[in-house]
């Protein structure tokens, strides 16, 4: 009996993704474990390896690259040897989670996306195919609003126009969980980081072997430190800290694990790692899985204080402003000049009450201003 080769569940909220297109040929044999397909779900791109052996069969109506998919829509077929391949993927199949129709039923292949012409290519009008160059548009992947399924100029314009992704998406649905699931409420507090930057600069100079400590990583320390004692802001475990990477793609938080157990040196060059692999569009789903507090750093856009939505189900996150030097008075009441910074910290009063954060935050700010031996360059 012909095995269904499905879209699996890639990620806790996951129920949709892009077929990004098959790693075999149809007819191709497939040995359990080996990459059969990709798909970009979740804020990821993944190899999705075959869970069965067989001779891969892709039949027709089966999904193009680029097309959205759900989760448990069947994409193809895996046969044995002699096995006769079916006629294509039936209506019940498409729906994610219907089971296939019975056998004495009709199939009926799904509508195609554009109807092709009888030499099997797209009908495009000479205008749309024209903008289509102009605009680097592949009219492969459209669907046609003309008569018969032909693309016309707006159908091309409006694919060159629009900005939504499948990581767009992810990220517009991770907000609005958010927004829909937490009373968000920000407290911001200045902090003076001269010593912040002191102990920085003083990483910069002494690390040899590796990446020196952003002030990112030495903040996730810092919070990870704190968490130990104010558990409510980020659960009673271990401190798994999300990081906030601005991609070309998109925003994504990979974790960096047990913060509070971790040396600097080490945070360090996980970050760094991480961050690439976010760049890259090389994070696997366990790498932004898992989070209890997430910190994002807008100081090198130079923002100083902004309203960070907190990353659902965690609950609280770090907005970081821009260190500036200013002049502000000392403590001898004379004028000096100081490195100062803007924390903004986002919490969800359903579970965090004002005081308890108020008083994290002042704590953390205590540590910028007198780092604790933790994050000291050996």
């Amino acid at each position: 009996m012909p095995i269904e080769i499905t879209v699996p569940r890639l990620g806790w909220s996951t129920e949709e993704g892009t077929f990004t297109g098959w790693l075999k040929q149809s007819g191709d044999p497939v040995s359990a474990g080996e990459p059969l397909f990709a798909m970009e779900s979740d804020k990821v791109t993944l190899d999705v390896e075959s869970l069965d052996n067989g001779i891969l069969y892709v039949p027709p109506g089966s999904p193009a690259p680029g097309a959205i998919v759900v989760v448990g829509q069947c994409l193809g077929f895996l046969l044995a040897p002699g096995e006769p391949a079916p006629e294509t993927l039936n209506a019940g199949q498409l729906a994610a989670g219907t089971p296939p129709e019975s056998a004495v039923s009709t199939p009926s292949p799904p509508a195609p996306v554009n109807a092709p012409t009888r030499d099997g290519r797209t009908p495009v009008t000479p205008r749309a195919r024209r903008v289509a160059a102009e605009l680097g548009v592949d009219t492969a992947l459209l669907r046609g609003s003309g008569r018969g399924g032909r693309i016309r100029e707006a159908d091309v314009r409006a694919a060159a126009s629009a900005p939504t992704t499948s990581l767009r998406r992810a990220i517009a649905r991770r907000m609005m969980e958010s927004r829909q699931n937490t009373a968000p409420v920000t407290l911001t507090s200045r902090a003076d980081a001269t010593a912040l930057v002191a102990l920085r600069n003083r990483w910069k100079l002494r690390q040899a072997s590796g990446p020196a400590p952003s002030y990112t990583d030495i903040l996730a320390k810092l919070v990870a430190i704190v968490l130990e004692s104010h558990p409510t802001l980020g659960g009673s475990g271990k401190a798994h800290i999300g990081i906030a990477v601005d991609t070309p793609d998109g925003l994504l938080v990979p974790v960096l694990r047990d913060v509070a157990a971790s040396s600097l040196a080490d945070l360090a060059r996980r970050s760094r790692e991480l961050t690439e692999a976010a760049r890259a569009r090389r994070l696997r789903a366990e790498d932004l899985a898992g989070g209890t507090f997430s910190i994002t750093n807008l100081g090198g856009f130079g923002i100083d204080a902004f309203t960070p939505i907190v990353n659902f189900p965690e609950t609280a996150v770090l907005g970081v402003g821009a260190i500036r030097k200013e002049a502000v008075v000392l403590e001898s009441g004379e004028l000096g000049a100081r490195e100062q910074m803007t924390l903004s910290l986002t919490f969800d009063h359903r579970v965090v009450d004002g005081a308890p954060a108020a008083r994290f935050l002042r704590a953390l700010v205590q540590l910028i201003e007198v780092p604790p031996p933790a994050v000291h360059c050996p």
